[in-house]
């Protein structure tokens, strides 16, 4: 499986129609609040296994350091396969890089610990986004 950062221009026909799939289909996310202000200027991991694409996640920059990950998506048939850990490992390293200190998410409950897994570490309480229980994670950048 490989790993490509694109902007939103070149992987919006790749990237949407994985989150329409996961967010909007299967988790009932109301369809306006898929795509953002945010998509334009954020870099977009793909996950391909040959050459479907078959994942999806984001990396924002925020003020003082700090990004979002967000909008992790991997089709169903995939899921269990690495995909996900390849995608959010490369926004890490992304990240790292452009000297991002720390990296933020909203994660489902459901999700939290995949992203344990991965150094996130949970923050303040639950809350509901797009219906779906949320809960604020939080890594610190090695430099």
């Amino acid at each position: 499986m490989k790993i490509l950062i694109k902007p939103w221009n070149e992987a919006q026909a790749e990237a949407f129609p994985i989150r329409s799939e996961v967010f909007i289909k299967e988790q009932r996310v109301p369809a306006e609040l898929e795509l953002d202000e945010f998509d334009p200027s954020a870099k977009h991991a793909l996950a391909y296994q040959g050459e479907k694409c078959v994942g999806t996640g984001r990396l924002v920059h925020l003020a003082n350091g700090q990004g979002q990950i967000g909008r992790m998506a991997v089709l169903a048939p995939f899921r269990g396969k690495g995909a996900g850990k390849l995608i959010l490992s490369k926004l890490m390293d992304s990240a790292k890089l452009e000297g991002v200190s720390s990296l933020i998410l909203h994660a489902q409950i459901a999700a939290m610990p995949f992203y344990e897994k991965l150094g996130f570490q949970a923050e303040g309480p639950s809350y509901e986004e797009a219906g779906i229980p949320h809960r604020n994670m939080i890594l610190l950048l090695q430099k």
